[in-house]
């Protein structure tokens, strides 16, 4: 059933779990949570009720990597990245009503209860299979634990459950040419017993429900990567593996295999609802078995499969429950022009964030929702995130609120004015207010959560532009009465965004409540009070003082975080360098043939129409000669004069560029691939010395 035939009683709200097994990045953030805090938050302000929930995703293949990588417990892994990953959503403001883990017991229990009512109702098949199996571990090897070929892309580095190239979802066996990503050794294969979820049984209720009832209103890439599976044909999917760290399966046989991650985690949105229930006094059971419940999931696009097609065919399967009317994935967020990767360390962290930007969390919440990858990749820059800042935060919207603020205070002592005469603008201008809860709403409701920020930042252009044309500095001096309902009709203006902005940009909506003097909750000022209330600030109502909303964002602040990432950058250059190989052996009467001395540069300048030779005059302590070296991209010719050098002063004369070059200076690289002198710059080391 299309998602627009109902107007729900209650909506349930979930966000992808995060896999513990490290912090949160700002693709987590663009991808998922922002615009599932964005749609809870413009929930509650109408009125509506709403259960968000999420937690930690602690079982899987990639927490057990993590923690033999540490040499620590699975358990101590989790409890580390739980905590981290809960404050810095704490911190950054996304108002879950609960932030629960799969460790816990209520957890346990329910994808317990779950894999037993369905291997009870005969909903499983039950095969042996051959798996990947590595001698040396004496270990199953489970999805990401192998590494090989991909069979659709030809990408080398495919794991065993999917490519990351191509997205394309794998078993460990499809792989070509498999490699254990424990010992590095080829794995053979073993027989295992496991539980398999028959998707091709629901293919029919999937096109149906999908393909038919979802045609309309489910996004382009959410929809066509479902098509492209269902069309494709489904195949039964193991629910089990063999592992030690998980939920242990519970039926007989079951013995030293655990619930597959995808099946027990999408349950973790039950068990989370369980806790905030019971937590509260409420019953869980309507936000997930009642039909006038709106249920959305908030995914990014490698969750689609699982949250569209697998999930769906589980609850589908234990009966009783309700199906997601909307699961609006986004694409993925670059960073800098290239792909995020957590093991490269190539991202911005959001715990780092919140402590190297304090109390800026809206100037990232607002970069990564106006750039947000809501229909393709998109590229997250550090000069995009200054110039949203700068440019529109600062310019737009904080100089609106500062000169409403600071005028209202200068000519009424903070005192809200009592208009008189509207003219035809300020009666536009106040009917343009009005519409914009409704257009913002709009937006929101198709999860067009980049065109809701940008409506809600025209309101700000529209404040700015009446005040830029009525000009109040100008006209008190000639109508103060005129002046008081120009102040009246902007500081409307200001209180409508007061309420407007909670969604995008919530400590700043509590800044310019403060600053406003209006009430900071939900009943007092709610979502529909812009459209429907005839006057958002009374006359009389005292404002307090202006403070700063933000501030600017400076070249230096830019630089200092792109110097952060090219270290990383170089840093796995160099973890990836593949040192030079040794050359032929020589004999020691080969090597008493060089005769390789200690130098002094003492002239250097740059040979003309090249940019990598540098000609050099040296004092070698036997004479003073010409030598062309190619290192003018590593330093500066006055820089290196008076240097003293490691020269090979019997090589052949050569001529390079006309120049001839009698002998080589003997050089290295530095880890960052800067060419480096190998030095002899020793206290007492005079020229001429031999080098042995």
């Amino acid at each position: 059933m299309s998602e627009n035939n109902h107007t729900p009683n209650r909506y349930t709200i979930t966000a992808a779990l995060p896999y513990t097994n490290g912090p949160i990045h700002i693709g987590h953030l663009a991808g998922v949570y922002v615009p599932a805090d964005i749609y809870a938050r413009y929930l509650r302000l109408t009125g509506k009720e709403v259960a968000f929930v999420c937690g930690s995703d602690e079982h899987g293949v990639a927490i057990s990597m993590k923690a033999k990588k540490e040499d620590v417990t699975p358990k101590e892994i989790i409890d580390k990245y739980h905590t981290i990953i809960k404050k810095s959503f704490q911190d950054f403001g996304i108002t879950f009503d609960n932030y629960s883990r799969t460790s816990a017991d209520v957890h346990h229990e329910t994808a317990s209860e779950f894999f037993k009512k369905l291997y009870e109702q005969s909903d499983f098949i039950e095969e042996t299979t051959a798996q990947l199996y590595d001698e040396e571990a004496k270990q199953f090897l489970a999805d990401r634990f192998v590494i090989g070929t991909c069979p659709k892309c030809g990408h080398e580095e495919a794991y065993g459950d999917q490519c990351e190239n191509c997205g394309s979802s794998l078993n460990a066996t499809d792989l070509i040419n498999p490699k254990s990503t424990i010992t590095g050794s080829t794995p053979t294969t073993k027989e295992t017993k496991h539980w398999f979820l028959p998707l091709d049984r629901y293919e029919g209720f999937l096109r149906e429900w999908i393909l038919e009832g979802h045609k309309n209103d489910w996004k382009p890439n959410v929809y066509g990567q479902c098509k492209s599976w269902i069309d494709g044909g489904l195949e039964p999917r193991a629910v089990t593996r063999d592992l030690d760290w998980g939920i242990p399966v519970p039926v007989e046989g079951g013995e030293g295999k655990v619930l597959y991650v995808w099946f027990d985690a999408p349950i973790g949105y039950i068990s989370s609802t369980k806790e905030w229930a019971e937590r509260e006094g409420k019953d869980w059971e309507p936000y997930w078995k009642d039909e006038n419940t709106k249920l959305v999931h908030f995914i990014g696009k490698d969750n689609i499969v699982f949250h569209c097609i697998i999930f769906p065919a589980i609850l589908k399967s234990h009966g009783g429950y309700i199906l997601p009317e909307n699961v609006p994935a986004n694409e993925f967020l670059n960073l800098e022009g290239n792909k995020l990767s957590t093991s490269k360390n190539w991202a911005v962290w959001l715990h780092e964030y919140l402590e190297e930007f304090p109390d800026m969390q809206d100037v990232l919440r607002y970069t990564l929702t106006a750039n947000a990858p809501e229909t393709k990749d998109n590229d997250f820059t550090w000069k995009d995130f200054q110039a949203r800042n700068n440019n529109e935060l600062v310019a737009i919207l904080g100089n609106f609120i500062n000169r409403v603020v600071v005028l209202t205070n200068k000519y009424y002592e903070g005192v809200v004015p009592a208009p008189s005469n509207f003219t035809e603008l300020d009666r536009e201008t106040l009917d343009t207010l009005k519409k914009y809860p409704e257009i913002i709403s709009t937006s929101l409701e198709r999860y067009r959560f980049r065109e809701a920020a940008q409506e809600f930042m025209n309101l700000a252009r529209l404040g700015n532009k009446y005040l830029a044309d009525e000009e109040p500095w100008k006209v008190i001096k000639q109508d103060e009465e005129r002046v008081k309902t120009i102040m009246y009709v902007a500081l409307q203006i200001a209180a409508g965004l007061a309420v407007l902005s909670e969604p995008f940009l919530p400590f700043t909506s509590s800044k310019l409540k403060e600053i406003l003097a209006v009430g900071s909750s939900a009943e007092e000022t709610s979502w529909n009070d812009v459209s429907t209330k005839e006057t958002l600030l009374t006359a009389e109502h005292k404002i307090n003082q202006s403070q700063l909303l933000f501030r600017k964002i400076e070249d230096s602040e830019i630089q200092k975080q792109l110097d952060k990432l090219e270290a990383a950058k170089k840093a796995n250059e160099n973890e990836n360098k593949v040192v030079t190989p040794q050359k032929d052996t020589i004999t020691f009467d080969d090597f008493t043939k060089l005769d390789m001395r200690v130098g002094t540069i003492i002239e250097a300048e740059k040979m003309p129409k090249t940019k990598k030779l540098l000609v050099l005059k040296v004092d070698t302590g036997i004479d003073t000669r010409t030598i062309v070296s190619g290192i003018a991209e590593s330093f500066k010719a006055e820089d290196i004069i008076g240097k003293k050098v490691t020269v090979l002063v019997n090589l052949a004369p050569r001529p390079l560029r006309g120049v001839e070059s009698q002998g080589m200076i003997l050089m290295t690289e530095n880890k960052e691939g800067k060419l480096v002198f190998v030095n002899p710059d020793e206290d007492g080391v005079g020229n001429g010395e031999g080098i042995n």
